[in-house]
């Protein structure tokens, strides 16, 4: 008898060497190196180096990895036409898998069969570089403006903000915004990363993998949570509210954004290490917050009350959308494109995994429909 597990809960689905998980403490590393280190000492080119290589890069060969990502921040003309062709108010994400989609077209012989090549090695490289100067773009050109021009001697998280804002940022924004894009890159087999490895399983080529990836990423229950941890807060409104909130929602069964994953049955380091960015940055910079963050604090307090038995506690999601709104002062609705843009780093990574151990994914199913019967004679 052939057991159903609802969403593949627990089942093996491929062996990897990026990244690990231990649920029961909190521990995530890329390659062995936890988050903690990575995000104190690393910048985010040396970690989607590190992905894909398997070993924290020397310093000549980050600066070429450097040098190689300015060469390729521009995007190609016809795609940048394509977007200003698109309607003003389409979602970012749908507007950034339609791009990166497009992108074969001028990479058609970037493919599988021999992913070692430097011509596929350059289109791995294109598609992390092009994420965020599309990511940015799209800000723009959303409102009417004209893209900013990508830099070629700022590092990615400075170019990013310099493109989105048309101003360069200061070093503290940087720095917490580099951290941001290491937190976000990689995390095993996520629904989004396993969507990447399913099409790359078929031999597909890199871009039709993260366009799988991108629009898997952007659904609510997945990288789209944390535009909904906003709206939450906003609809409770105070931190006084709080507990009736989430007590009508549990009484509800409704969805508390942010909150519980399925590999942690304690509090997801990422929102540890993103709450202590928030709360360092306001000591430092004497920022006041709005009431979201302190509504946030009482939310987690409730819940640890309420769920922690069940270990239910505060994920990545839960913090990232108040860190992007009241710090970086970046719309909602560019959120999940910019977690997109630091996630597209590990992307690649399970992309060229996954093609040199490659088996075509084809799982099975338990029937359940009517048996075999006969056509009815009219």
């Amino acid at each position: 008898m052939i057991e159903y597990i609802p969403g593949l809960a627990g089942v093996p689905a491929t062996e990897s060497s990026i990244s690990s998980i231990d649920g029961k403490n909190g521990i995530l590393a890329y390659r062995g190196y936890s988050i903690e280190d990575l995000v104190k000492y690393a910048s985010f080119e040396e970690v989607a180096m590190l992905l894909r290589d398997g070993e924290l890069p020397s310093a000549d060969a980050l600066y070429d990895f450097k040098e190689a990502l300015h060469q390729r921040y521009e995007v190609k003309r016809g795609i940048r036409e394509m977007m200003w062709a698109l309607p003003a108010n389409g979602h970012p994400m749908d507007v950034l898998q339609t791009a990166i989609a497009s992108m074969a077209t001028f990479y058609p012989d970037a493919g599988a069969q021999d992913p070692n090549s430097a011509y596929t090695q350059s289109a791995l490289t294109k598609i992390i570089a092009n994420m965020s100067t599309l990511v940015a773009m799209w800000a723009r050109i959303s409102t009417g403006y004209d893209p900013i021009p990508p830099s070629k001697e700022m590092s990615y998280a400075k170019n990013f903000l310099a493109m989105s804002f048309d101003e360069e940022p200061d070093d503290d924004i940087v720095k917490l915004f580099d951290a941001c894009l290491i937190l976000h890159a990689e995390h095993t087999i996520n629904a989004s990363t396993f969507s990447a490895m399913v099409t790359a399983s078929t031999l597909a080529n890199p871009f039709s993998s993260v366009s799988a990836a991108v629009g898997t990423l952007a659904g609510s229950l997945h990288g789209g949570a944390n535009e909904d941890v906003l709206n939450m807060l906003d609809e409770i409104g105070d931190a006084k509210n709080v507990r009736a909130y989430i007590k009508n929602r549990l009484k509800n069964k409704e969805v508390i954004w942010g909150l519980g994953h399925r590999e942690y049955s304690v509090k997801d380091p990422r929102a540890t290490i993103l709450q202590g960015m928030i709360e360092a940055y306001i000591k430092k910079s004497n920022m006041v917050l709005s009431k979201r963050f302190e509504t946030a604090l009482e939310v987690e307090r409730v819940c640890e009350e309420l769920l922690g038995a069940k270990g239910v506690y505060p994920n990545v999601d839960f913090y990232s959308g108040i860190l992007y709104s009241e710090i970086f002062k970046i719309p909602r609705k560019h959120f999940t494109p910019i977690f997109a843009m630091a996630r597209s780093s590990g992307w690649v990574a399970h992309w060229h995994e996954q093609v040199g151990h490659n088996r075509i994914f084809r799982p099975t199913q338990i029937y359940t429909g009517a048996d075999f019967r006969k056509y009815p004679k009219k």
